[in-house]
């Protein structure tokens, strides 16, 4: 048998309320990886995951909805950047759940990207279990205090913009040149290889990204340079 106490001291410490069922949030915090390697559980996360990624695209959609009046390709975008594998694992880190998660030995070895989805993924069940456990209006509340208080700066920031597309928009108004991509490094085996990306105008670097696909390091090297522009700076000063 677990000991579930930890998890209900998480509940009432980080979330506020006691669960009436607390082997929900345990089933939230266990991976598929974890009942296959120990063959007395048979619950993992997957099915709590998949409610309440439907619990919080409706809870999103219907804050952005009342709330702005932007074109529905916007508003898709900004939703899209709010609940994005970065940031709900950024929030389930700020929650700070980590210890809780129950995965195999393979898995607890494994690379800070799977980690990060596995967290990411364990949010979503959180929320489905809240769902289950405390009714829509309680999950919205959680969704709306970790989720949905980034907006304002998802907006002001423009990070529901496709990052290489808005690097690119910047540089062509402030430099009149069109930035490009440079491979600067590559590490690791060919299953998980990490990339470094520059992004350059006119042979100034203005941002580096790393990523563990060329394309995902172009968009974090894309997101230096936009912070290098709405610095104020010019790559031709």
């Amino acid at each position: 048998m677990i000991d579930t106490i930890p998890y209900q001291e998480f509940a009432e410490e980080k979330l506020g309320f006691k669960f009436n069922d607390i082997n929900l949030l345990v089933v939230a915090l266990t991976h598929r990886s974890y009942v296959n390697e120990h063959k007395k559980v048979s619950e993992h996360n997957e099915r709590l995951e998949f409610l309440g990624d439907a619990v919080l695209e409706i809870v999103t959609s219907d804050f952005l909805f009342r709330n702005f009046d932007y074109p529905e390709g916007i508003m898709t975008a900004i939703r899209a950047a709010l609940v994005r594998t970065e940031s709900i694992c950024a929030a389930g880190k700020e929650l700070g759940y980590e210890s809780l998660v129950r995965l195999s030995r393979g898995e607890q070895n494994g690379t800070e990207r799977a980690h990060d989805v596995i967290l990411a993924d364990c949010f979503e069940a959180v929320i489905g279990a809240i769902y289950l456990d405390q009714g829509y209006g309680v999950a919205r509340d959680f969704i709306a205090e970790h989720i949905l208080v980034k907006t304002e700066t998802v907006i002001e920031e423009g990070l529901w913009r496709d990052p290489k597309s808005y690097v690119q928009e910047l540089a062509q108004k402030k430099d009149g040149i069109t930035p490009l991509y440079r491979t600067l490094h590559e590490e690791g085996p060919d299953h998980d290889k990490t990339f470094t990306v520059g992004v350059y105008v006119d042979e100034k670097q203005i941002g580096v990204g790393v990523g563990h696909s060329k394309q995902d390091a172009q968009t974090h090297a894309a997101e230096e340079g936009i912070k290098f522009y709405k610095s104020g700076k010019k790559a031709l000063e």
